[in-house]
């Protein structure tokens, strides 16, 4: 069963760039600098006079270690997987970045095994209903990008390349709005083949259910983040639970769209660099630093005396709490271990496994009552 996964809590709130971009001749034409990240505008843009980095010389060593890494990297994945954890921790050099995302997530192997397999859905038409969705969606992608400003810009375009392909290759997904964006991510670090399969081994390994129909695994997700919550913050977890505020309702842009609608882009790469070598844990830990800061303080729950405010104060994330160095370290110095995580998960799945058998035989029990009585009716 295809599902297109419309919903219109992932429209950007930058979607009309035209307002403050114009172009002239086909050319971008602003007062306003590029960003180092191409962004010309935006809530995603970073200004240069605030914008800090590693020394040059500590991003020079660090090259040199990736390099390394990338000349033996099956041996330092199955016997020095922890220094290549801590060097995607401490983040990795941006010259570096597409080839590294592109090993760690596998999609490297997936293009040497697949190598006709990406041109040869590229040229299908693809299904109308889905190629109609993806059309709708492309303008709406991180308009004030200087890739994706332009209607008629090979940005677009490839996007549109990607997506169609993907809803060819797997068309029991299809296509999903939350995939765009992701998508977008990729094409902005790596040619449009790589970021096809980057985002296939993205949809089918590290979030496998999130873009599938009813969003049961986006949800199950939420609910171990709810649940480890209770552990770190004890204050915003029963805030929460007091005003029924569930994970669905602030948890899907952020997991399904990977944080990249959310945070400042500098966080987000930093973020993409972990999530990519570690998993979904790291999205559970960023989400739970987030709620642990917005919320966990009796002081600022005072405050939110209603889910309306509740969900303002969630969405509404301050520059402190949103800064790069800070988040990263709040993430990587959570009191979770890799033990509790995989004890909540399996507490998620037996609670919705033990509800799917209740459901089944309440279900059972009224079409056995309702056959009783035709059964009467009939005598």
């Amino acid at each position: 069963m295809a599902s297109s996964c419309q919903d219109e809590s992932f429209d950007d709130g930058d979607s009309d760039a035209s307002s403050v971009i114009t172009t002239h001749n086909g050319s971008i034409a602003s007062e306003m600098m590029v960003d180092r990240y191409g962004f010309l505008g935006g809530n995603q843009y970073t200004d240069p006079r605030f914008q800090y980095g590693v020394s040059v010389e500590i991003l020079r060593k660090r090259e040199l270690k990736w390099l390394e890494m990338f000349e033996n990297w099956e041996r330092f994945m199955t016997k020095k997987y922890k220094k290549v954890r801590n060097r995607c921790r401490k983040g990795i050099p941006p010259s570096l970045r597409a080839k590294a995302w592109q090993n760690l997530c596998g999609a490297s192997h997936l293009l040497e095994a697949y190598k006709y397999k990406f041109p040869e859905i590229d040229h299908q038409s693809g299904d109308p209903k889905f190629v109609e969705d993806i059309k709708k969606d492309l303008h709406r992608q991180f308009p004030f990008h200087e890739m994706f400003v332009n209607k008629q810009g090979h940005g677009q375009a490839d996007l549109f390349r990607i997506l169609k392909a993907y809803s060819i290759f797997n068309p029991a997904v299809g296509y999903c709005q939350a995939q765009a964006p992701v998508a977008a991510v990729l094409l902005m670090h790596m040619p449009a083949e790589q970021a096809f399969w980057c985002l296939v081994s993205i949809c089918e390994r590290y979030i496998p259910g999130y873009y599938s129909p009813g969003l049961e695994a986006v949800q199950l997700d939420g609910d171990i983040m709810f649940g480890l919550l209770k552990k770190v913050s004890p204050v915003a977890y029963k805030h929460l639970r007091k005003q029924a505020v569930e994970p669905i309702l602030y948890m899907t842009e952020w997991l399904m769209c990977i944080f990249s609608r959310t945070l400042p882009w500098s966080c987000v790469l930093r973020i993409w660099d972990m999530f990519l070598c570690e998993g979904v844990k790291v999205l559970f830990r960023v989400a739970i630093v987030l709620l642990k800061h917005q919320l966990g303080r009796s002081d600022i729950t005072k405050q939110c005396p209603s889910m309306y405010e509740t969900l303002e104060r969630i969405r509404m994330i301050p520059p402190e709490v949103s800064q790069e160095d800070f988040l990263i370290q709040q993430c990587l110095h959570l009191p979770l271990t890799e033990h509790e995580l995989e004890k909540e998960h399996q507490k998620q799945v037996s609670k919705r496994r033990a509800l799917r058998e209740l459901k089944l035989i309440q279900e059972h029990q009224q079409r056995s009552g309702t056959a009783r009585k035709g059964g009467k009716s009939k005598s």
